[in-house]
């Protein structure tokens, strides 16, 4: 813990994106991945104003922006296995694929889900074969929807039907889809009705593929794997709670929880800066830790300790953001990290980094045509297994 605490700590503002004239909130972060750009990753980012921009990742320099979406964006991804392969899934019922070597507007493939479908939620397996996306409720409906996600060129302009779709268990909005990182069958969803489902897609039908149906008891906003093989999975939720759950413990009479708090924010103490929400989590492989990060609505980062005996501040970054944060990616292999915020600034972050940037950092508190997208949760929710 000494050694992440020192990394963090040396933490500073390497780069800065160029600042922009419009109120956007930069949504999502995502890196391409493949080892043979290793010197060169790009860095993708959803905006608040229907556009997709793609930066230089060591530059920050803009090198692509996709706009023109006809609905609110609701993530973005790079696939696995090429580096120019970049997802976004849209409420307008689509997931698009780019290809951002291309100047154009154009996508190279086009997913399409079933009639009154709205995508809110979206991830891509750690093959590449398979796309996944959670829709809103609509009437009595919410929906994972999945695709053949392999490329043909020969049709490369007609949209993609789905493969088939889970509809039985979830009963409100699929907040976020999250596959396994190293096995393509594993998937775990998150909803608006407190449950975080683990399916494998291997399985025939949809009652088969529940491997394990989990209770945040509260309306989930993040979800993701840890452990060692990633046999755990973990949530946050939009009442800034936090729930861990080992699936080693599914056919075993142990409980499956490891900790379940209903609000961080009434555990976690930090020095001089509060702990107003959460942004997400990270499961640090070398050291075997999950960390959660969260922040404060002037722009400052905690980064919070997970054990099974609760959780405790790591350390908290100054002086970066000066609005909230709601995007993060911490790379493992240098560990810097990229943080987006709704001050519209992109921030790169480097052990003992010095800015060289002139330009003055005002408090860029902003207005968006988006809202964080926040349910009320029920007070009885359902529950399969432990």
């Amino acid at each position: 813990m000494e050694k992440i605490e020192e990394q963090f700590a040396n933490l500073c503002v390497a780069k800065r994106c160029a600042l922009t004239e419009d109120s956007t909130y930069l949504l999502d972060i995502d890196v391409s991945k493949s080892i043979l750009a290793e010197s060169n990753h790009l860095v993708a980012v959803s905006c608040s104003n229907k556009s997709i921009k793609v930066y230089n990742r060591e530059t920050l320099h803009l090198l692509r922006e996709y706009s023109g979406h006809p609905g609110l964006l609701n993530g973005v991804r790079f696939a696995h296995t090429s580096e120019n392969m970049l997802f976004s899934a849209c409420s307008d019922g689509t997931i698009k694929c780019w290809d951002t070597r291309l100047a154009t507007q154009k996508t190279i493939q086009l997913f399409s889900g079933y009639p009154s479908n709205v995508f809110i939620s979206f991830d891509i397996n750690c093959s590449d074969l398979i796309v996944c996306a959670g829709t809103e409720k609509v009437e009595e409906d919410t929906f994972m929807v999945f695709w053949d996600a392999r490329s043909n060129t020969n049709y490369a302009c007609t949209a993609k039907e789905p493969l088939g779709a889970y509809s039985e268990t979830h009963d409100d909005d699929i907040t976020k889809i999250c596959f396994h990182p190293n096995k393509p069958n594993l998937v775990v969803s998150g909803s608006t009705d407190g449950l975080v489902n683990v399916f494998d897609i291997n399985k025939e039908n949809e009652d088969d593929a529940l491997i394990a149906t989990c209770n945040s008891n509260s309306s989930v906003s993040f979800i993701g794997w840890s452990g060692k093989d990633y046999k755990q999975v973990y949530c946050m939720t939009h009442t800034e709670g936090f729930c861990w759950w080992d699936l080693t413990q599914i056919d075993s009479e142990e409980p499956m929880t490891l900790l379940q708090i209903p609000d961080v924010r009434e555990v976690v103490f930090t020095e001089n800066s509060n702990l107003n929400y959460l942004i997400g989590g990270m499961y640090h492989e070398r050291t075997d830790k999950l960390f959660v990060v969260g922040g404060t609505a002037m722009g400052n980062i905690h980064l919070i300790n997970c054990g099974i005996d609760g959780l405790s501040l790591v350390g908290t970054l100054h002086g970066g953001h000066s609005a909230t944060v709601r995007s993060f990616y911490w790379n493992m292999t240098d560990e810097s990290l990229l943080t987006g915020g709704e001050d519209a600034q992109l921030l790169l972050w480097k052990p003992g980094a010095v800015e060289r940037s002139l330009v003055k950092k005002a408090s860029m508190k902003i207005a968006s045509s988006v809202q964080q997208r926040v349910r009320v949760h029920r007070n009885s929710l359902k529950s399969k297994k432990k």
